[in-house]
This record gives C-alpha cells, structure tokens and sequence, in this order.
C-alpha cells in the first residue's frame, strides 16, 4: 500500500506555459516554494544555493552522514598496489574524496594512478577527479552504474579492475563486468549512516504545518532509505507519520534514486531528465505550478 502523497493529475500545461517558469527572473522561478535539502552536511551548500538563487526557502537537514571505513585494510592493500589495475573505477564524488584522503595518508600521490585507466561515473565525479589533476578516460553518456557498464565492457576482458566504493551499494558494475572476463575488486572506501540528530528535527519540521516543506529532494538511494529510517516508517495508511507527508512532492535525482523510492511505497512526482544537481533544480522549478496546486 502506497503512503505517500499521489499529486492529482489534471489538463497537462501548454508547451507556452510549461517553458513560462524559465522566462521569469530566475530569484522568481520558486519563489514561497520551501525545499527540504537532504544531502550530506558538506555537499548541501551547492543544491541549498541553486534553490536559494530561485527563490526556494530551503531548509537543511542531512540524511547522510560520511563516515570512514571500520578497516582500511582492503583499501590500503589496493592503494599500495595501484599499478596491478587497468582500471580504476570511481562512482561518487564521496568515493574521490575518501579514495584521495587515505592515498595522502599513505605518502601517494596521482603519480600512482599513472599505471591505469580512470572511470567516473559522472560530470560530478569527474570534476572531483580533475581537480586533483587525474585525467578521466571514460565517462558514460547517463550518470548510473548500468551506463559505465555499457562504456566498459569490450575493454575489459582479462582486465584488472578496483572499484573503490562505499559500504553498501548495487552491485551491478561489478556482477556485470565479471560477465565480461574482468577481474575486479571492490573495496570499502567510505560508509553512510544515518545522523544522530537529524531524526528529531526531520520529525518536528514535518509536524510544523507552516515550515513543512512542498518538495524534499533525494540525490541517492541512501538519502532515500536514511529519511525514512530517521522519521520511522509506517505502512499504515492513516498514521500521523503517513499524514504528515501528504502534499509533499518527492524529488528524485534519477531513475535509481526513483526506483529506490518505489520500493519504500512513493509516488515519485519529480525526476531529474539530466541525472545531476542542476537538472534536479531545473525539475523542481518545471514542477512549481504543480507544487503549489
């Protein structure tokens, strides 16, 4: 049984006026939307300021935390032998942060890297690595695992492999390269959990009818099953928790991300057609006419 709120859908705007929202000053494109920003503490400020500058009230509330590995012990074995991988495959910029952070512990630099091939598995991801002067050799066309497969799997039979990663995440890069005769190894660079504090806030922002907001935002499957974990989940259909929830948009970053709310029993009302940060915010404000309905 589906909890959360379904939007009534009605006479689909013209073309005229679903591009109307683009031709405002854009401080005006959300202007008396509040959005719930969801992302880690560190990385909320970039979706928190696309919003802001179209006039979103955002609150800010992470559902993610980053926390180190419990063991380095498979990272730092695969970061001392980097010249054994043809490959080097990275799928978030978390992943680049903690893969860089424990390679300077070790007295390395991106000399090490020298020896393989570098995936990212977006513009995000990519950037993270070119700022730190490591050139990127593939990049796929859409932004999630199934895509870097497809962009790797001629070139990789015979191949070795590391895929540096947090704790839990799909396996899909490595079960379907596997197929392809590579050899990989995944290794823990990084965990998410849920912040201690953030429960009770998320809790009394949703019972607040005047600050609750119209749209929450979710940039991964972890923000998605973390919020849910800090408001504690019901399935009953009419317990406060599923009330409270009525009327808010759920924003999605991509498929995955779509696909994960699903599976918690919610409607997925906006989804990002360019699986970035700035195609989420160009979603939310294509959306705004039906948000504010």
């Amino acid at each position: 049984m589906k909890f959360c709120a379904r939007y009534m859908e009605g006479k689909q705007p013209s073309l005229s006026s679903r591009n109307s929202e683009f031709l405002m000053p854009a401080k005006k494109q959300l202007q008396n939307v509040r959005v719930l920003v969801g992302r880690a503490r560190h990385q909320a400020s970039a979706l928190s300021a696309e919003l802001r500058a179209r006039g979103a009230k955002v609150a800010e509330i992470p559902f993610i935390e980053i926390r180190r590995p419990r063991s380095y012990r498979a990272l730092d074995t695969a970061l001392l032998n980097l010249r054994n991988y043809d490959w080097i495959i990275l799928t978030s910029v978390n992943g680049v942060n903690a893969f860089w952070a424990r390679l300077q512990e070790l007295g390395l630099s991106k000399n090490a890297l020298r020896y393989s091939k570098i995936a990212a598995i977006g513009p995000s991801t990519k950037k993270a690595l070119e700022d730190r002067g490591v050139r990127v050799n593939v990049m796929p066309s859409e932004y999630v695992a199934e895509m870097v497969v497809k962009a790797l799997r001629n070139k990789v039979s015979g191949k070795r492999i590391l895929l540096a990663r947090a704790k839990v995440a799909r396996d899909v890069i490595p079960n379907e390269l596997r197929k392809a005769f590579a050899i990989v190894d995944v290794v823990e660079a990084y965990e998410t959990v849920v912040p201690p504090a953030s429960s009770k806030r998320l809790r009394a922002l949703l019972a607040n009818p005047r600050r609750s907001p119209h749209v929450i935002t979710f940039t991964s499957s972890s923000t998605v099953k973390n919020f849910f974990a800090s408001i504690g989940k019901k399935t009953g259909k009419k317990s406060k928790r599923n009330r409270q929830l009525e009327g808010i948009h759920f924003a999605s970053i991509g498929p995955i991300t779509s696909e994960t709310l699903r599976q918690m029993g919610c409607e997925v009302h906006i989804e990002a057609k360019k699986y970035t940060i700035p195609g989420l915010v160009q979603a939310i404000v294509r959306a705004k006419d039906r948000i504010q309905k």
